[in-house]
């Protein structure tokens, strides 16, 4: 998903998460992913060492994996939460280029 990087476009997506009930945390931590989700406890651990770029990029990565009851979710809120899961959709639903011919691989002569 194309998102400008933006204080309140970071803000817009934590607050998708507080009214999904999950505390983002920031903290200090070897995340092999930048962060680490903690789905019974509601609880997501980010990198706090990332910047902005980063926070958002993993927000949005977190966000397309997680499933978040929309009921509980603010019409703003719903609708980027939807944009999120539209865009992992289509590009999903890109299939992937055709692997080229082992370069090894002679023309056929006649």
């Amino acid at each position: 998903m194309n998102i400008k990087i933006t204080p309140n476009n970071l803000a817009r997506l934590e607050k998708v998460f507080e009214e999904a009930k999950y505390v983002l945390r920031f903290e200090k931590g070897t995340f092999t992913s930048g962060y680490c989700i903690l789905e019974h406890k509601r609880v997501v651990v980010i990198n706090k060492f990332l910047n902005m770029e980063g926070r958002i990029n993993t927000l949005l990565d977190i966000l397309s994996t997680i499933q978040l009851e929309q009921g509980m979710l603010t019409p703003e809120s719903l609708k980027l939460y939807k944009q999120v899961l539209d865009s992992k959709a289509a590009l999903s639903s890109i299939p992937d280029e055709p692997a080229a011919p082992p370069a090894d691989e002679a023309a056929p002569t006649e």
